[in-house]
């Protein structure tokens, strides 16, 4: 098993390709994968991020390399993330058009069994430049469990009488719906550095509290910056996270050594 890459109680991270660390890790070990895969679109493109024009290219990691290769590539990680999952085990994929329609379809392949399709809607979604399509406000969050006959963690009541401010659709009390109204990530989610496809606590908040419980083993195999991470940690939840990029592992740290500063903190104040 390769040295991680950073190791603290319930919140490791390897750099690592993600099928190489898959391969090492135990079969019927790990309760829910959420995976924000490339969504391979870096393609001299431009888009609109605060007023300002900027480049979609994000590195090398997100480069097309045809369809056909594309597919292969999601069949390989969605067949690798099948075996360390356990049977009840569920994974959460993230994407857009340029990608998800793909991951869907590997899923299938892969004899997963889908759940739910959620649409993220983003109320503040960038704008596009060329006003010739309507403009993208919205991600996929694909939801499928490893083994159709096997019975799958959905805190439903939670999920229907919790309280989610964040949410402008969820209303009190009533069942918790497949459109999602959340915000991209807040400012202070980015302080130590973000990552191209950040994706905002909120969501992962209610992710990791829908489909898993406390103390289980939740994997982000494209780890980035580490929200899911962040969030599995401050909700009582074991962390492993992997991304070839050192310089999202480093902002990763940060990230957590902030949080777990602050979950300690408050703990003293009550003692």
């Amino acid at each position: 098993m390769q040295k991680p890459y950073y190791d603290k109680s319930k919140f490791t991270l390897y750099q690592a390709n993600c099928l190489d660390l898959l391969a090492e890790l135990p079969e019927n070990s790990v309760d829910m994968v959420f995976a924000d895969p490339p969504y391979l679109l870096s393609n001299g493109g431009f888009t609109v991020h605060a007023g300002r024009r900027v480049s979609v290219n994000k590195g090398e990691w997100d480069k097309s390399n045809g369809l056909k290769k594309d597919f292969e590539f999601h069949l390989a990680w969605i067949e690798a993330v099948k075996r360390v999952l356990k049977p009840h085990g569920t994974i959460w994929i993230s994407g857009t058009y340029h990608s998800i329609y793909q991951c869907g379809f590997a899923l299938q392949v892969a004899k997963f069994h889908i759940l739910n399709d959620i649409a993220w809607f983003k109320p503040n979604a960038s704008p596009n430049l060329s006003c010739r399509y309507f403009t993208a406000s919205h991600e996929t969050l694909l939801w499928a469990r490893k083994d159709k006959n096997a019975k799958h963690i959905f805190n439903y009541d939670l999920m229907k009488n919790g309280n989610w401010p964040e949410d402008q659709l969820k209303k009190p009390g009533l069942q918790m719906r497949s459109v999602w109204a959340m915000g991209t990530p807040k400012t202070f989610e980015k302080k130590f550095g973000k990552h191209p496809t950040q994706k905002p606590e909120d969501l992962l908040k209610r992710i990791v509290l829908a489909s898993t419980n406390k103390g289980d083993i939740v994997l982000d195999p494209f780890t980035g910056s580490s929200t899911t991470g962040v969030a599995a940690y401050l909700l009582g939840r074991h962390f492993i996270g992997v991304d070839t990029e050192p310089k999202y592992l480093d902002v990763s740290i940060k990230r957590f050594e902030e949080l777990d500063r602050n979950l300690k903190n408050k703990f003293a104040q009550k003692v």
